[in-house]
């Protein structure tokens, strides 16, 4: 495997709710990333985000990861949950809701 994707199986393993998206929570750079983090803002849990803009080998290399082609990218306790239509779906049926309580918060938060 290679270095990239070792460094991106650790991002992932490391926090429990993780975004992959363009730009950052604050200052989304594509419409479909400031929708999904504004639904996961929603939610009510500390969530990490690699802007993949700023990290262009994640950018080319996680789709291979992940075996899903767009982005954002949403992994909740290292198992990807989709994009952003999928994650518009589970938000809006509640599934998103119920799928981050049941994640437990790091010791530190």
């Amino acid at each position: 495997m290679s270095e990239i994707l070792e460094s991106i199986g650790q991002q992932v393993a490391q926090n429990p709710i993780l975004i992959y998206m363009k730009g950052s929570p604050d200052q989304p750079q594509c419409g479909f990333s400031s929708q999904a983090s504004q639904m996961l803002m929603a939610c009510g849990k500390p969530f990490a985000y690699i802007d993949i803009l700023a990290n262009p080998e994640i950018r080319a290399n996680l789709p291979a990861f992940s075996e899903w082609p767009t982005f954002p990218q949403l992994f909740v306790q290292g198992e990807l949950v989709g994009g952003c239509d999928i994650i518009t779906e589970m938000y809006q049926s509640g599934e998103l809701q119920t799928l981050i309580d049941e994640v437990p918060l790091p010791d530190n938060q």
